[in-house]
């Protein structure tokens, strides 16, 4: 996969906010290419700045946190989401329908 390719998604990804969370498809939609799921956890995984590159912010499409999260694993990850303000509820899940992101729905 090219750099170009890495820094589309990390452009997507830097915009996700505070608060809210993206999926994997979802990232690799924005980015140009919905086939680009696993490229996505590819690109995340070797995230060359997580300060600016918000990568915790990107779950699976059903909520779940990674299993493989590169920056100190699973619960870091649940912690630096709960940081934000994100809710899991009982299966740990994040609550999809009130935190996932929705670019067209903001105001600029």
């Amino acid at each position: 996969m090219s750099d170009s390719a890495f820094e589309r998604i990390y452009a997507v990804v830097r915009r996700i906010p505070r608060g809210k969370v993206a999926s994997y498809g979802q990232i690799a939609r924005l980015a140009g290419n919905p086939r680009w799921s696993r490229v996505v956890g590819y690109a995340l995984h070797v995230n060359p700045d997580p300060e600016t590159i918000p990568c915790y912010r990107v779950v699976t499409k059903e909520g779940r946190p990674s299993p493989a999260f590169a920056f100190g694993g699973f619960w870091e990850q649940v912690y630096l989401l709960q940081k934000d303000g994100v809710a899991f509820d009982e299966y740990g899940k994040v609550i999809m329908d009130q935190y996932q992101w929705r670019p067209d729905e903001q105001t600029l």
